[in-house]
Order: structure tokens, then C-alpha cells, then sequence
């Protein structure tokens, strides 16, 4: 293996310079005094991450540093009766050994999935039960592997079936979406409809599996904690541990300076962090806490599995007189969690008459969580499909259906949309893609043992954006300085928020630093739902613009401390708009399938995306392609399986669970059409971290189905799994 989780996104840039061409791409290359807003300019960060410098949560050395090992369960469900520790203590090197009899007691906090060794209580399998502090990290593995655990067990109930006994529908799904929309009369139209589709679609559970694993070392000095984590936003880190121990905000500093990907799963507080406070508490020595990648899906959050139900009523024109989304989903005892798979129902398409729903059974498995667009992946796999499935029905070209269905509104709100340009997407798309020249019908290409298949999906992601403050501050020396506490997760935040100041202030690149990172700096929210840099531009354009006024009206030299302004967008930013804010992007894929090995490969994958201003396009692609080669590995590799005897994941780690490598990516190209849209922020700009998955395993299913014609409805499409369709001429595997 090359590459992991990032590595081909970081690499992006490089690895498809060649290949990938963008709209901005044609403009001057991104120096230090070069254009700012736009530009194609290097990550700031890039030399430090290549040459090792840049020093990650678990690299953080304090003086006496120790480092602590979890015991997971190896119950489903249960509780402890015993915990022996009396071996692990008397290893060389180990510390000591936190059960739920020992250790620090803590507040409840508001997400359960962080009250670790607080009760004899086993929710799933994975849950921590104990931690060994060493002075090692080898002695407090091998202290954790002499812990022994007695257990009360029951009988845990661990497979998620379509018509589960336990299912209900929830109040909201994820993101406060609601759990049922309905306009119309669906069920009527459907059965009044010339053409109908009714068909079912499975993703199983997806692991974000992040290159730097979840980490956290911390320090106690006195009733002052100091922790550096990876996380992807430090400020709700530090509000979580203040709950939890019993402490003021203000006795708290969290750190996350680099992080290597988190793809949601760092988006919130996970029980490193907690774990690794507790010890440091209890031992009173610093103390560092890398998880083990075969521990992360059982306490990081995962993608639910999800099954769907399309059922599509249309006339004999293509134009949909119906759309129906039943999703079912699965959450843990712990904390209720609901992947939002129907929603982009609710948004793509004109249809006078839809139902989306969600149900959830409560299941003794981990705790499911955002993973890379939540809901719109899993969600979009599926109406995108159905829509494929619709167009053969109809005998219509696939991009065709999709512009005749397009909505002058969005379809569940009535609002207007601030803008959409999914149909210059794809006419974009289709000319790139030589989209004319496809014979559409199936398995009419081949060579030799391989049939050669083209596909196309359509994407969309929400504009999210939050409260954010910053400061800029101008130096006597001609230097500034932006402060926000904004993360960098791996997808150039500080070098494009430097882009902004200059652009604001009307100063050459190189003279601005940027601050970010530490929860001492201003407060700015997660890096989660492509927001992150629509968030905190804004706040950091509002201070540069107050600061440019100000020095432009000043006469005379600064002052020694320089000149600082600061901005806070609460009360604007985040608050309800009367428009649908959307990015749109439209993927095409072209594959090969062999007839003898059943193996899938992408000859080309190509998107093209409407996202507002794109502020970087340099940082811009690398993120398109990211997505695009995440929406690879959902769509041909990536498959996990809830163990039915245990409740676990059967695939624990990168070499059960596989990812795309180097070798797997393709021909890569990501374009984007020029968008105005004055009512987003005032950099004009939509978050573009997420949708390059969106629609991708879609595209790449339906170029299956056209090389092949077997339509496969389940993910991934492994060679055993489309050999299998293949011999047996089957309609859906």
C-alpha cells in the first residue's frame, strides 16, 4: 500500500497536475506578492508536513511523560463484574490501571459516548473498559494486554434488517433535518404514473479511517489542563472538558495545530481526549493517548449502513410526477444518531409529489457519526441510481432526465435558490467527457475480456456556514497578522484564509501570517460540513476591511503594539435565509469490468462543479479530487461488516478495510463553472470539502451497469460480488 486516508488528498495537487485542469487554473501561479483571492497559491504549512516539522497531537513531549493503552470489551452487551489488574500493575513500567472503580469521577456529559469508566455498563463491543498509564508506550501495551475482565453477558441484538422489529421513525434525522417530508399525494401519482421505477439500494457501514490517528496528550498544571489533540475543532473540545471537570473555559487550552484528516470523525470530542485528561489527572503526570487504528471504529463513529427504497413515478417526457425515499438506518443504545440519507430528495429535482422518510433501529453496535457528507453519499448513491434506472426505463439519456426535471425552487422549502448552475454542470460535464459519442446501450463496448461502461450522476452539498470572531492586526514593520481559531485539517485553511486578509486589505500575500489553531485565539466553530473556510473568512474579511479603513484615515507611524481590529459575525452568519443555498456538481465515469475476474477498474473520472467563488485552485482541486477518490473507495473497496456473533467490525484496519492507493485512482479531472452569488458571505464562496464525494459511487455503479447490463444495487462492487452477477445474468446483485 502507498497511500492512506489523505495521503491521495494531499497529493492530489501533484498527482493530477497534469491530468486536471480547472477554469481559474489559466492565471498567473500564486507567489509571495502575486494575486491573493483565487490564486493557485502553495499551502503555507506544505514544507513543514513534507519535512516532518510539523508536529502532530501525539508528539507533543512534556517532562515525564507517560503514555496510557485502552482495554476494549470483547462483550456485545453486558456489564463488568471484575476487573484483575494485579498482573498488568506488577509489569515493568506500568503506572497505573483505570477501571470504572478508580477513576476520576466526571459530570455527565451531553454526548454519552464520552462517559468512559464512569459505570460497569458495556453498551457494544469496543467500549473501553480500563486504560494502563506507563512510562512506555510498549509497558502500557503490554500492561493492557494483562488486564483481565470478567463480564456479566446479554444477549445483544446486532443486525439491521429492513423490516427490523426495533426500527421507528425519529423525531429529526442528523443535522436537524426532519425525519419525514411529504408534499402531495405520492402514493397516488405513483400508481397513475406511465413509468415507474421501485427499487432498493444497500451501503454498508464506511469507516473515515484518517491518516493520524485520534490523539490527545495532556498536562495538568494545577487546575489549568493543557491538551494537544487531534481534533477538528478545539473549541468544542475545551467546552466538553470544562463540563465534564467541573472547570471554567478559561482554565483550559486546547491545542490542535496540525491535523491529519478527520473526514468527521475528530468533529467532535471523541474519548481520547477524556481519557487522556483523566489520566493525566490521576497520575498527575502528562500523559499521550494515540488510539490503535483497530480500536477506531468501534469509538469514532462510523457511516451507518443504510437501506433504501426509491420508488419514481414519471410520464413518458422524463418529468417526474413522484419521488418516494425510505431510508432505515441503524444507531446505538448510546446516543441516538440518524444518517439524513433521504434529504437530497428534498432538493434535486421538480416533483410535485414526494415522501422522504427515515427509520432507525437501536441496535447494540458503536455509535454511527458524521463521516465525509453525511446523509448526501450514501443518499445521493441512491436517488442517483434510481434516476439511472429511471432513464433506461424511459429509453432517455440519462444527463437529459436530469435537466428536464430541473426545479425553478427547491422543491421541499419553496425557496428560491440563491444560485444553481447543476445544469451547466453537466452540459459542462458531457461536453469534457465527449458525452455525444456514447452508444447508451448496455454492453455495447468491449475489449477483449473487458467491457467498457460510461456513467454519470448528478451532486449537491448545503452552503453551511457559522458564528466565527477574528482579529487582524497590522504591525509597524508592513506585516499583519489574522487570528482565528480555525482548524486545518488538511485542506489548506491557513494559506486560503491569507488569501482573504490580503484580498481585504489590499497588501501582496507574503505579508500576512495567519494564527489558527488554539482555542486562546478568537473563537471560530468546527471544521465540519464544508464550513470551516465560509465561517471564518467571513469574520476574518469583516476585521482586514475594518482594519484597512482604519489605516487608510490614519497619518503617522503605528504604534509599537500595532493597530488591531476585530470582527464577530454572530447575529448574521448562521442565521435562517430566504434562499436554498446549494453547491451543484455534476460526475461522469468511464470503467472497464473483467469478464474473467470480475475486478472493476476507472479509466476516467471526471467532475465538474458549481461552488460559488473558488478562493484557491490550487487547494480547491486537491479537495474536488479527495472527495472524488473517497467516492471511488465507497463505490469498488471499501466495505465493513457488522459481525453478527459480536456486533463489531469485522474490517478493523487498512489491511481488512481498503482504501484507493496511488494505484487505483485514475485519470482524475475536476473543473468548476464560474459562479456569482452575492447571498452566501463576502467572499461569494460554498464549502467544497464534501462534495467531491457526492454522486461519485453513483457514476462509477451506473458506467458498471452500462458495461455490463447487470444493475448492482448493493456497495462496493467487489470482483466476487460482480463476477457473481455476471455468471448469472442476474438483474441485481
Amino acid at each position: 500500500m502507498t497511500d492512506a486516508r489523505t495521503g491521495a488528498e494531499a497529493a492530489a495537487t501533484n498527482a493530477t497536475a497534469a491530468g486536471s485542469r480547472t477554469t481559474a487554473e489559466a492565471g498567473p501561479r500564486a507567489t509571495g506578492a502575486g494575486p491573493a483571492l483565487g490564486a493557485p497559491a502553495e499551502r503555507r504549512e506544505g514544507r513543514e508536513k513534507v519535512t516532518g516539522t510539523a508536529r502532530y497531537a501525539a508528539e507533543y513531549f512534556s517532562p515525564g511523560l507517560a503514555h496510557a493503552w485502552p482495554v476494549p470489551a470483547s462483550i456485545a452487551r453486558g456489564r463488568v463484574t471484575g476487573v484483575d489488574a494485579s498482573v498488568a500493575l506488577a509489569q515493568p513500567g506500568v503506572l497505573a490501571v483505570l477501571t470504572h472503580e478508580n477513576a476520576p469521577r466526571l459530570a455527565d456529559p451531553d454526548d454519552p459516548t464520552l462517559a468512559v469508566l464512569q459505570n460497569p455498563r458495556v453498551p457494544h463491543r469496543g467500549w473501553f473498559v480500563a486504560l494502563v498509564v506507563a512510562e512506555s508506550l510498549e509497558a502500557a501495551r503490554a500492561g493492557a494486554d494483562a488486564v483481565r475482565v470478567d463480564y456479566s453477558r446479554e444477549e445483544p441484538d446486532v443486525t439491521l434488517a429492513p423490516a427490523h422489529p426495533a426500527a421507528y421513525v425519529p423525531e429529526e434525522a442528523n443535522g436537524g433535518h426532519p425525519a419525514v417530508r411529504e408534499h402531495g399525494d405520492p402514493e397516488g401519482e405513483l400508481a397513475a404514473s406511465p413509468v415507474r421505477v421501485d427499487v432498493e439500494y444497500r451501503v454498508p457501514p464506511l469507516h473515515n479511517h484518517p491518516m493520524e490517528p485520534h490523539a490527545s496528550t495532556a498536562r495538568w498544571d494545577g487546575d489549568r489542563l493543557t491538551v494537544h489533540t487531534s481534533s477538528q475543532g478545539s473549541n468544542a473540545v475545551r467546552a466538553v472538558l470544562a463540563g465534564m471537570f467541573g472547570l471554567p473555559e478559561e482554565s483550559i487550552r486546547v491545542v490542535a495545530e496540525h491535523v491529519g484528516g478527520g473526514f468527521g470523525s475528530k468533529g467532535t470530542p471523541r474519548p481520547d481526549v477524556v481519557l487522556a485528561a483523566m489520566a493525566a489527572r490521576h497520575t498527575g503526570r502528562a500523559v499521550g493517548l494515540a488510539l490503535p487504528r483497530r480500536y477506531l471504529p468501534a469509538v469514532v463513529g462510523h457511516r451507518a449502513p443504510t437501506m433504501h427504497r426509491l420508488r419514481l413515478g414519471a410520464g413518458r417526457d422524463g418529468r417526474l410526477a413522484c419521488l418516494v425515499h425510505e431510508v432505515t438506518t441503524h444507531t446505538s443504545r448510546v446516543k441516538e444518531f440518524v444518517e439524513q440519507a433521504a434529504t437530497p430528495g428534498r432538493v434535486m429535482y421538480a416533483t410535485p409529489n414526494s415522501r422522504t422518510l427515515h427509520r432507525v433501529a437501536a441496535l447494540d453496535v458503536p455509535t454511527p457519526s458524521w463521516m465525509r457528507a453525511p446523509g448526501e453519499a450514501p443518499g445521493m448513491y441512491a436517488l442517483e441510481s434510481a434516476m439511472d434506472e429511471l432513464a433506461g426505463e424511459l429509453d432517455m439519456d440519462p444527463v437529459e432526465l436530469r435537466v428536464v426535471n430541473e426545479p425553478s425552487t427547491e422543491p421541499d422549502s419553496g425557496k428560491p435558490f440563491s444560485s444553481r448552475h447543476l445544469v451547466e454542470c453537466l452540459r459542462e460535464g458531457a461536453r469534457r467527457f465527449d458525452w455525444a459519442s456514447r452508444d447508451p446501450r448496455p454492453r455495447s463496448r468491449a475489449a477483449g475480456p473487458l467491457l467498457i461502461g460510461s456513467g454519470v450522476a448528478a451532486a449537491t452539498y448545503p452552503v453551511l456556514v457559522g458564528p466565527s470572531t477574528a482579529t487582524a492586526r497590522a504591525l509597524p514593520g508592513g506585516g499583519f497578522v489574522v487570528r482565528t481559531n480555525a482548524t486545518d485539517i488538511g485542506t489548506g485553511a491557513r494559506t486560503v484564509l491569507a488569501q482573504i486578509a490580503a484580498d481585504a486589505l489590499g497588501v501582496p500575500l507574503n505579508r500576512v501570517r495567519t494564527e489558527v489553531g488554539s482555542s486562546d485565539l478568537p473563537s471560530a466553530p468546527l471544521a465540519g460540513g464544508s464550513s470551516g473556510t465560509a465561517s471564518w473568512g467571513w469574520a476574518v474579511h469583516d476585521a482586514c476591511t475594518r482594519l484597512a479603513e482604519r489605516l487608510a484615515e490614519r497619518r503617522g507611524p503605528l504604534p509599537e503594539e500595532g493597530l488591531t481590529e476585530r470582527a464577530d459575525t454572530g447575529g448574521r452568519a448562521g442565521t435562517d435565509s430566504p434562499w436554498s443555498r446549494h453547491a451543484f456538481g455534476a460526475h461522469f465515469a468511464e470503467v472497464t469490468v473483467d469478464t474473467v475476474t470480475g475486478e472493476v477498474r476507472v479509466r476516467r473520472l471526471l467532475g465538474v462543479y458549481a461552488a460559488g467563488r473558488i478562493l484557491n485552485a490550487r487547494t480547491a482541486r486537491s479537495q474536488f479530487v479527495g472527495g472524488m477518490t473517497m467516492g471511488l473507495g465507497m463505490a469498488l473497496t471499501e466495505n465493513s461488516t457488522v459481525d453478527p456473533a459480536f456486533g463489531d467490525f469485522a474490517e478493523k484496519d487498512l489491511a481488512a478495510y481498503h482504501v484507493p492507493v496511488h494505484g487505483d485512482v485514475p485519470d482524475t479531472e475536476a473543473h468548476w463553472v464560474e459562479e456569482d452569488d452575492p447571498h452566501l458571505n463576502p467572499m461569494g464562496s460554498k464549502g467544497i470539502g464534501e462534495i467531491g464525494i457526492v454522486g461519485t459511487a453513483a457514476a462509477i455503479g451506473n458506467a458498471v451497469h452500462h458495461a455490463t447490463g447487470v444493475r448492482f444495487r448493493e456497495l462496493p462492487l467487489t470482483p466476487d460480488r460482480v463476477l457473481t452477477g455476471l455468471l448469472g445474468g442476474a438483474r441485481a446483485r
